[in-house]
């Protein structure tokens, strides 16, 4: 079979109503894993979807208990046709954040796919269930069409607590890791920068979760009576916020800011386009770092975001100095940044502007990553998309969101690159959320596609031998 056969195939299996089916079996699992409950759905998705499917493929599954108790199972699948081969390792996530039910518009269900014209709406439709189904379902015609000989291996990782931060997974990875060594990292998830064009990026921005906190005494006390003499957490927590951010988003931090951006850099974004799709929201001018394009401000810089501010009761106010506040905040960065001294620097910093009474804690963090534009692994992807879908991809250097990346790229020395099957206004983590048929089915192509070059004889960085394996 010739590779425009397969792509032909693969796109056939979608125009038939096959992946329809994959994916709605596939959103009808309740898999959300931040509700604070139990959620026995998230090893039976496992257990009785995934690993079955993966099974009949000639993969050996195991699905293993996350070493951080609570926190959801993982699956390894491993297919090995010759440990002297390279290996291919992708991932994917099966769980969910909550259904919001009651949110969702008339006629629609989080739990069912509903097809409205190009949108198909569903829990997991965009993320992550939808971006899955399209990579193994072209995984599975390629090996159907290499009659089950890819000519490499392959190995999946699927954890279920990405929306939860991926509680366990590096512990997890250090654990397995000789099970998940390999030479390349190929996954799927984020949004392209547009619906109109496939997407390639080589890394995420990083994320760091934190809280500034101001306790200034038990209890509230009335503003008539001791308004003026007591000092008021809410109004401190807010000039502290407003001393590492200013009013147009430029975080004023020095050392929170990222290294300058490089040419290479500028380059690569240079006609990247942010927003524009239907349903994006219009960019708000003068807002964010002065002298940087919006691709460069997203993807190419860092940002600090306030999340959440609390104090007294905003939907009932009450004539009363509130006893506390808090701000939960979030930085994201690219690579270059010292994040992991995030907690001394702002401490430091706030110290500095007078708000020692400003407590400061760290709730979450992941690191940036991003491959090289030089390494062969980017340009040669870059062809084969091309080849597929007929048109050029974009080239991001990072997501400008955050994914598990570093636990790939830094812990197990992978070049990594992602091909999503979503776009911004996919609604994700909202209502509505959906995925497009457009879009999915340029992915069959595209994912297809990648996997048969892998297996072409000296196509292949890792066969040209511009770069060794390791296994």
């Amino acid at each position: 079979m010739s590779r425009d056969q397969l792509i032909s195939n693969v796109q056939a299996y979608f125009d038939d109503g096959s992946f329809k089916s994959d994916l709605q079996r596939r959103v009808a699992w309740r898999t959300e894993s931040d509700t604070g409950q139990p959620c026995p759905a998230l090893r039976s998705y496992l257990d009785e979807e995934m690993a079955p499917w993966l099974t009949s493929l000639g993969f050996v599954c195991q699905v293993l208990d996350n070493p951080q108790a609570g926190a959801g199972p993982l699956l390894l699948a491993r297919r090995i046709e010759d440990p002297a081969l390279p290996t291919l390792l992708t991932y994917g996530h099966g769980d969910v954040v909550n259904g919001q039910e009651a949110s969702w518009r008339t006629g629609l269900s989080p739990w069912s796919v509903t097809v409205e014209g190009e949108r198909w709406y569903g829990r997991g439709t965009a993320d992550n269930k939808g971006q899955h189904t399209v990579s193994l379902a072209a995984l599975a015609h390629t090996l159907a069409a290499r009659k089950q000989r890819l000519g490499y291996n392959v190995t999946l990782l699927m954890e279920m607590g990405e929306e939860t931060g991926s509680p366990g997974l590096r512990t997890f990875c250090e654990q397995h890791r000789d099970a998940l060594r390999a030479d390349l990292l190929v996954a799927c998830d984020g949004p392209r920068v547009n619906a109109a064009r496939p997407t390639l990026f080589l890394g995420s921005r990083g994320a760091v979760n934190f809280s500034l906190t101001v306790r200034s005494r038990e209890r509230a006390y009335h503003s008539g009576n001791w308004g003026g003499v007591l000092s008021n957490p809410a109004t401190v927590v807010a000039h502290a916020l407003a001393s590492l951010v200013d009013a147009k988003g430029r975080i004023t931090v020095p050392r929170l800011l990222p290294p300058p951006l490089s040419d290479k850099l500028r380059a690569a974004l240079g006609d990247v386009v942010i927003g524009g799709d239907t349903d994006d929201p219009a960019l708000t001018p003068g807002w964010g770092e002065p002298g940087l394009s919006p691709a460069e401000q997203l993807i190419g810089w860092n940002t600090l975001e306030v999340l959440a501010l609390g104090a007294g009761s905003a939907t009932r106010p009450i004539n009363a100095i509130p006893s506390s506040a808090v701000a939960h905040c979030q930085l994201r960065f690219v690579v270059g940044t010292p994040w992991q001294d995030l907690e001394h620097i702002v401490r430091e910093f706030l110290d500095e502007q007078g708000f020692g009474p400003v407590e400061v804690s760290v709730s979450m963090a992941c690191g940036a990553t991003r491959l090289d534009l030089n390494n062969p692994w980017v340009d040669w992807t870059l062809a084969s998309i091309q080849r597929s879908a007929g048109q050029p991809a974009t080239l991001l250097p990072n997501l400008a969101g955050s994914l598990p990346n570093d636990l790939f790229a830094d812990l197990l020395g992978l070049p990594t690159l992602w091909i999503p099957h979503s776009y911004p206004a996919c609604a994700q983590h909202a209502p509505n959320e959906h995925l497009l048929a457009g879009v999915a089915r340029e992915g069959l192509a595209v994912m297809a596609g990648l996997f048969w070059d892998l297996g072409e004889p000296d196509s292949a960085p890792w066969r040209a031998g511009r770069l060794p394996h390791s296994t």
